[in-house]
């Protein structure tokens, strides 16, 4: 799997290594090893593409300025065979590298070659990641947190699995509890409004058109039936029927926004199986609770905490918090995934080092749990905040968003930013046609290159495999950035990989679409000589085949026509 650009960083440092035994040998400088330096691209391209600190950090262990050892190194480099066409000194000490037409023609040919593949690697080395996310209560509809959530868990997911992870994706069904309780009671007392008067609901139960729809229907089948058995068994009826139908509705709509789970993990089998008083007696037997007022307690603060917390209450039933850290424990342990990920709202910063501190008591690293916390959106239409979608007249939802939206414009724009940053969403900017549309803007470029093809095709021009001396005719300014840009996106899958920040996805495939447009403004493809005009289609569907595997990535359409 090519990655032009690590390849040159590790060339880079090959041929630094190389001059430094040379060096060592004839005298120039004094035996020893490089501390850690940094091989970077520069931002300003006229410095060359890549710049390496090595001499800068060397001064104190050579004894000598770091222009003088960089000097050193560069009359000692030997550049022939390597992907570097020039290699200089700048400022107090950098050294600069400059690529060879060789390494541009070679990255498209990389492309050309892998395809589909092309952004792969094996960073990852195939270790199992857990990517939990979205985990809307199922007592209603997915709100606009939730819309961002989804986008957001699937594209870390989707980079981790082009990073070489193993990458799955769960969504937590919490099916008990006290949302459940409510759930049940608040469809009790819709069913009964329908058979008697007088019936109130309580302030803090669900009142969403949702509960009277699945009282109503509940009733439909079943008539008065239920009026006539005990409160707990109707209640048990009503959720048993309600709640399957809700967790069916979450999974259509979250199917019809791109994403489907590899497993929707059901809260109820952690009571079912034991597994919630397992991790009680756990930390029992490991001398890490106390009683007081009847209750059990977690010595959190022993772990990092800022307080301990209760684990069961003084009536026996376990707080909230502990089938979270036995469903945690579950993940990276009874099922051995490497890394538990989870993309949870801001409000849960406070919980997170209470169940790290959990795990780190049961004996598992807490490093190998990580969470991604989210900000909140704000939509945006005709300047003002929006709460209300423009149909219903109800507060916005998934689903009344993609009613609105169109689904890439949703995708693309929930990874616009990092999920700790806050953002407006432009309602009507994401459904307008033109360049000030960033997911557009990125469309019609994959769209633009498609005419260009249809366009030769008609004429009867075909692409045929290019010559690494032709690639190496793409010289201009425009070609080389394209190029160079191109080159960048195995590294950058990385990189958002590391972060878990999908919007370094959205982020390339803009600069991509721009660099893109520059290059079609510049550079003809019809018209000029057929061996160049092979090269500039082979960096037209180069450019194509990049476009295509970002959009992928993100789960977003590349149209051909628009």
């Amino acid at each position: 799997m090519a990655n032009p650009v690590l390849d040159a960083k590790n060339e880079c440092r090959a041929l630094l290594e190389a001059a430094l035994k040379k060096c060592t040998a004839a005298g120039k400088l004094p035996e020893g090893e490089f501390p850690d330096y940094v091989v970077e691209i520069p931002n300003d391209s006229s410095h060359g593409d890549f710049a390496a600190n090595a001499a800068m950090v060397s001064a104190r262990a050579f004894r000598k300025a770091p222009k003088m050892i960089a000097d050193a190194l560069v009359s000692e480099m030997e550049l022939s065979g390597s992907s570097f066409a020039k290699v200089e000194v700048a400022g107090p000490g950098f050294i600069n590298f400059t690529l060879a037409p060789a390494w541009f023609a070679g990255t498209v040919r990389s492309v050309l070659e892998e395809k589909e593949n092309y952004g792969r690697t094996d960073f990852g080395a195939g270790k199992k990641v857990l990517v939990e996310f979205v985990s809307a209560n199922p007592t209603g509809p997915m709100h606009i947190g939730n819309a961002r959530g989804g986008a957001l868990g699937d594209g870390i997911a989707s980079v981790l699995d082009w990073a070489g992870y193993k990458a799955d994706r769960e969504f937590y069904v919490n099916d008990a509890g006290n949302q459940i309780n409510k759930f049940g009671l608040s469809l009790d007392l819709r069913y009964q409004q329908l058979y008697k008067d007088g019936v109130e609901m309580p302030e803090d139960s669900y009142h969403g058109q949702d509960i009277i729809d699945h009282a109503k229907n509940f009733a439909a089948i079943h008539g008065d039936k239920y009026m006539h058995t005990s409160e707990e068994e109707r209640r048990k009826a009503l959720v048993d029927y309600a709640l399957p139908l809700n967790i069916e509705g979450l999974e259509r709509d979250l199917a019809k926004y791109r994403i489907r789970y590899d497993r929707w993990f059901r809260e109820s089998t952690l009571h079912a199986d034991g597994s919630v008083w397992k991790v009680v007696e756990l930390l029992k037997e490991k001398g890490h609770t106390y009683e007081q007022d009847g209750a059990v307690w977690f010595k959190a603060t022993e772990f990092g905490a800022d307080k301990d917390f209760v684990l069961v209450r003084s009536n026996g039933v376990p707080t909230y918090v502990v089938p979270d850290i036995a469903y945690h424990y579950g993940k990276l342990v009874t099922r051995g995934y490497d890394k538990a990920i989870d993309v949870l709202g801001a409000d849960h910063h406070g919980y997170v080092p209470r169940l790290k501190a959990a795990l780190q008591a049961l004996g598992v690293d807490p490093d190998r749990l990580d969470v991604v916390l989210m900000q909140m959106v704000r939509l945006i239409r005709d300047g003002q905040v929006v709460k209300a979608s423009k149909r219903s007249g109800k507060a916005i939802t998934l689903v009344t968003l993609l009613d609105e939206v169109p689904i890439d414009a949703a995708r693309f724009y929930f990874n616009l930013r990092e999920a700790s940053s806050q953002f407006d969403f432009d309602l009507d900017l994401a459904v307008e046609q033109s360049s000030q549309n960033p997911v557009y803007y990125v469309q019609y470029a994959h769209a633009r290159i498609c005419s260009i093809l249809k366009k030769l095709d008609a004429e009867g021009i075909a692409a045929r495999e290019v010559s690494a001396d032709e690639l190496c005719g793409l010289s201009t300014p425009e070609e080389i950035a394209l190029i160079r840009h191109i080159a960048r996106f195995p590294s950058e899958i990385i990189e958002a990989a590391k972060a878990y920040d999908p919007a370094k996805m959205t982020r390339y495939a803009m600069d991509l679409a721009t660099l893109f447009h520059k290059f079609y403004t510049a550079c003809k493809v019809f018209g000029e000589e057929e061996s160049l005009m092979q090269a500039r289609l082979a960096l037209c569907l180069a450019s194509k085949t990049v476009l295509e595997n970002v959009l992928s990535i993100l789960k977003i359409d590349a149209p051909e026509t628009m």
